[in-house]
């Protein structure tokens, strides 16, 4: 075998237990008879080849998971295609990059080396099981025993093509590929399929959601086609659209298009499979799109930034963030011995959407920084860690735990995502009487004028099997401190009941609502131990020092108003 045509033998070993997302995809809409080819039924899809340049994007391996935990009966080969660059291409790229973006560029390359090596170092979560998001690692793509992986120079170097003939797959699939040519795509028996993260004809190219942003399109597109001869214009199979918010980001459409694409690519497999696939060709016209300059995406942000602050404000609240971060922890670590003692920190969220932005609510964007910045400089564990003592010790930076409070939809749909992503693990609790209700929290019909849609049972049975924890928030989210003893042991055992008949819970946590401190007596706490519950969490701010009390567990709240900043202070203690 030549020397850049690495195959990684993979054996029989699975390194971790993986869970398949479910797919849930809504019907296609009708297509034109003129414009559709119906595909008569065919022998069944049992080798496929996936065809990527970036096996390092989550989205890509969470796809290439899902495809081959859905057809197990799939024999696969991954073709990565990984060129070798000399100093000279990448002296000229950057050349070509400075021309093209100006000063720009420099402290984005900047930016970019240093964020490159805080990866190098970047915090593992304290061991308690595996983490939620780890069956999307590359030890779990590599790790199936029907999977091959080869990393090539050149996906079209004859070595490369050869090796698909003799592989002889049924069909191909592009995930994140570079353009591809018809010695390769036409090999497959059914042709190549790839996903496109965008309308088409009308978004060909690159990236998404941007250009439909600038263009004020109220929607984005997601669209599995067959690849032809030309950039992205080949007939269609599955087109969906994801509506834009009133506060939607472009990288919180982006992370939504990430988890879209994976269900559409394991949809149109199915679709292959079972023969009743539906062609359709692309209008004419269209419009081919490429990368932003960095000038055009900082004129997009400013453009889309729901900022109503004076920007003197801002700027104000930005400085007092920095020097406590930077300076005021410092010197406290330094001259009052706070440096190696022992600081945990329990982060309260509610809502993750781009709809509404207040003290419960976070974007999608902002959450999926936050995530990041916790995976990358932070020691984050799960609350059961905390509960159970069993967290890292003598550390210089806060041990972090991330918590949801009430059990809305978003959780299930933006901020669980998110988490799997990054390999955060988190708990969330909730009120089980309103688990699918439909009826809505009282204090959002108050505050909001109308009912937030929240989890149902079987996206919390999915969380559990993911990882997550999920406790209780009592049954009505009663205000423990207000009712009388007795309609707080009702719902109490009803909301424990309930979350071990329809979750198999061995432990159940409890975290009060409305979390203040006149939302718990001492008589319901000790109640709250009575009846078996292993910790109880506030929400009235605060972190821990020293040892930990499973049954006061104090939590500072997360909103809309934290910038990164002030994300990273109230890490240090500031709430």
């Amino acid at each position: 075998m030549p020397k850049d045509f690495a195959e990684k033998g993979l054996g029989n070993r699975r390194s971790v237990e993986t869970v398949h997302t479910p797919i849930q995809i809504e019907p296609a809409p009708p297509q034109s008879k003129a414009a559709a080819v119906r595909t008569p039924a065919s022998t069944p899809i049992r080798k496929v080849v996936i065809v990527t340049g970036a096996l390092g994007l989550y989205s890509v391996r969470k796809g290439i998971v899902e495809l081959v935990g859905n057809f197990p009966q799939v024999e696969w080969i991954i073709l990565e295609n990984a060129p070798k660059k000399s100093a000279g291409v990448l002296l000229r790229n950057q050349w070509r990059n400075l021309k093209k973006n100006g000063w720009r560029w420099v402290p984005h390359q900047a930016w970019d080396l240093m964020e490159r090596l805080s990866l190098r170092g970047r915090r593992m979560a304290a061991a308690s099981g595996s983490l939620p998001g780890v069956q999307y690692s590359a030890s779990a793509v590599l790790g199936s025993p029907n999977v091959r992986h080869y990393r090539v120079r050149d996906v079209h170097g004859e070595d490369a093509l050869e090796q698909v003939r003799a592989f002889g797959p049924d069909l191909a699939v592009s995930l994140a590929a570079p353009i591809l040519r018809a010695p390769l795509f036409e090999i497959p028996r059914l042709g190549t399929l790839n996903l496109h993260k965008g309308k088409l004809p009308d978004y060909r190219g690159m990236p998404p959601a941007f250009w439909e942003f600038v263009n004020g399109e109220p929607e984005v597109g997601c669209t599995i086609h067959r690849v032809d001869s030309g950039l992205d214009t080949g007939p269609i199979l599955l087109e969906r659209s994801l509506p834009r918010s009133r506060y939607s980001t472009v990288r919180g459409m982006q992370l939504a298009l990430d988890e879209l694409g994976v269900q559409l690519t394991c949809e149109a497999l199915r679709l292959l499979r079972e023969g009743t696939t539906v062609w359709k060709s692309q209008n004419a016209g269209g419009r081919t799109h490429s990368k932003p300059t960095l000038r055009q995406v900082a004129a997009m942000r400013k453009r889309f930034s729901n900022d109503g602050e004076l920007q003197l404000k801002r700027v104000c609240k930005e400085a007092f963030f920095w020097a406590y971060v930077r300076i005021a922890r410092s010197l406290a670590g330094s001259y009052l011995g706070w440096r190696n003692r022992q600081r945990v920190v329990v982060l309260m969220y509610h809502r993750v959407n781009d709809e509404l932005r207040d003290s419960l609510t976070v974007g999608i964007e902002q959450f999926d920084r936050q995530m990041e910045w916790l995976r990358r400089h932070h020691e984050v564990v799960s609350i059961a860690d905390i509960i159970h003592g069993s967290v890292p010790r003598n550390t210089s930076r806060p041990v972090i735990a991330v918590t949801f409070d009430d059990g809305y939809l978003d959780n299930y749909e933006h901020a669980v995502p998110v988490l799997l992503r990054h390999q955060v693990p988190a708990a969330f609790f909730v009120s089980t009487g309103m688990i699918g209700s439909g009826g809505g929290f009282p204090h959002d019909l108050k505050r909001l004028g109308k009912a937030l849609p929240t989890m149902t049972w079987d996206q919390l049975r999915h969380m559990r099997d993911l990882g997550f924890v999920i406790g209780s928030h009592t049954v009505t989210h009663l205000d423990c401190g207000a009712a009388g003893l007795d309609s707080v042991r009702r719902e109490l055992v009803e909301s424990r009941d309930m979350l071990k008949r329809h979750l198999g819970l061995q432990e159940v946590f409890f975290a009060y609502p409305f979390g203040g401190r006149a939302n718990m007596t001492p008589m319901a706490l000790q109640m709250v131990k009575e009846l078996g519950y292993a910790g109880c969490l506030s929400a009235y701010g605060g972190f821990i020092r020293g040892p930990i009390d499973p049954y006061n567990i104090v939590r500072p709240g997360i909103g809309a108003n934290h910038t990164m900043l002030a994300f990273r202070a109230a890490l240090e203690g500031f709430y």
